[in-house]
């Protein structure tokens, strides 16, 4: 196998395109949203691109048959007048530095095959704590494309995310903008600890209003009563570790 190869499975024809990017990464905002889109819209897989920059080993399906971890574009056909989606999803993510800049280089290659000239990378901004209310942060390739985020309660912020944005969501905006693809990163708020359903649905809240498309959110609202059930729980230990004297934590082996 080369490096990188791409299989062409449908070549829908799609209106003024935009690509979504969820690849895995903090809380898995980025791709929750992603797959959400998938799952929820009527979707159709196009491309599926395999590298050797993946870890080493097959997805099995529930009928047993296994097939070589990839990535994979979706094409979802909106309703009304705004722009189709190409949504690009995966398990994983690049193992090393010069594999994130050639893997990002192919996407964007199948994403302008297919007529794509925006972006919009999706992830999340760890905070180190539980969240009661989500804000969505963001980055753009120009400042004129901040308005509309703005407009949609998009947070810009002076140095944040710290350290800057990593990964293949931070090189759609790099090598995007080096293309003349305008580019944005939207990030949700996160603990950072576990998985984020609330992050992912506030960060497509954000997407419908500014593409302008309307997706479910029921399978993200179960997932976080899910994970509310989880933290609940893991908050009750900690209180219960608080008040036990240090005297019974001591251990004499």
């Amino acid at each position: 196998m080369d490096e990188i190869e791409i299989t062409s499975l449908a070549e829908p024809e799609l209106r003024d395109p935009v690509l979504i990017e969820g690849l895995p990464g903090v809380g898995h905002v980025g791709k929750l949203a992603a797959e959400q889109l998938v799952e929820e819209l009527d979707s159709e897989l196009v491309r599926q691109v395999y590298a050797d920059e993946f870890p080493p080993q097959v997805t099995v399906d529930d009928e047993g048959v296994a097939d070589l971890t990839c990535a994979e574009f979706h094409a979802i056909e909106t309703e009304g007048e705004g722009s189709d989606l190409l949504v690009l999803t995966g398990d994983h993510q690049a193992a090393t530095n010069d594999g994130h800049y050639k893997l990002t280089a192919a996407f964007l290659d199948a994403a302008e095959s297919l007529g794509v000239e925006t972006a919009y990378a999706l992830g999340g901004v760890p905070t180190g704590e539980l969240i009661e209310e989500y804000t969505v942060l963001g980055a753009v390739s120009d400042g004129d494309l901040k308005p509309p985020l703005e407009d949609a309660g998009v947070e810009f912020r002076s140095d944040e995310p710290a350290g800057g944005i990593v990964g293949v969501s931070g090189l759609i905006l790099g090598l995007g903008d080096r293309r003349g693809m305008d580019a944005a990163c939207l990030m949700g708020e996160t603990s950072g600890y576990l998985v984020d359903p609330k992050s992912a649905q506030a960060v497509l809240e954000v997407l419908q209003e500014v593409i302008g498309f309307e997706v479910d959110f029921s399978t993200l609202e179960d997932r976080a009563e899910e994970m509310e059930e989880v933290v609940g729980k893991i908050q009750e230990m900690q209180s219960q570790q608080q008040a036990i004297p240090d005297e019974e934590l001591r251990y004499i082996g």
